[in-house]
């Protein structure tokens, strides 16, 4: 990470922001929108070189364990890792705006539970610490599965950081696969 080394304590913050309110969790679009704005504006990657805010959170766990880290697997850097991990991602991502709409259309009840990779419930329950009244079940689902999803790359991106190199994670990242992609493209 070439600039901000200190932006991991926004991973923090929006992880204990769902304990305030699920609500919060919104918050993780700018991280979903902002890296594609800054690519195409920059036609380069801009964010994942310098403002990735889990590119510094997973270099900064990754540090610790350096010394007993084990070499990358070739299946992440040159292998299909990266497709398995955008084509999930992008399932999930269509699974999530689905079951969302369904909930606003009021044909299935909102999930207000977070699930590790989407299908694997977590056994607690997310304190809430104030209470938003008022506001649609679908927002409320929606929350809760983007809380989720990012909670899920978090905790993979920490895994491999603390199993590999710190930015393992990063060669898999569908921002960085897209972003790569989109580079490729523009370039030819």
């Amino acid at each position: 990470m070439k600039n901000n080394k200190y932006l991991f304590l926004i991973v923090i913050t929006y992880f204990l922001l769902g304990f305030i309110n699920i609500h919060f969790a919104l918050l993780g679009l700018v991280c979903m929108m902002l890296p594609f704005i800054l690519l195409v504006r920059n036609r380069k990657k801009t964010w994942c070189q310098g403002y990735c805010p889990r590119a510094s959170l997973i270099s900064t766990t990754g540090k610790t364990t350096a010394k007993f880290s084990f070499k990358t697997p070739k299946f992440f850097i040159k292998g299909q890792m990266k497709w398995i991990m955008l084509i999930y991602f992008g399932i999930s991502l269509l699974f999530i705006t689905l079951t969302t709409i369904a909930v606003g259309r009021g044909l299935k009840p909102p999930l207000e539970y977070l699930r590790f990779l989407i299908i694997i419930p977590i056994p607690f329950e997310l304190p809430q610490l104030i209470e938003f009244e008022g506001l649609s079940p679908w927002i409320s689902h929606l929350s809760y599965r983007f809380y989720s999803m990012m909670m899920t790359t978090t905790i993979l991106g920490v895994s491999l950081s603390l199993i590999f190199k710190p930015r393992t994670w990063c060669t898999i990242c569908p921002v960085s696969t897209i972003s790569g992609e989109y580079i490729k493209f523009m370039n030819n």
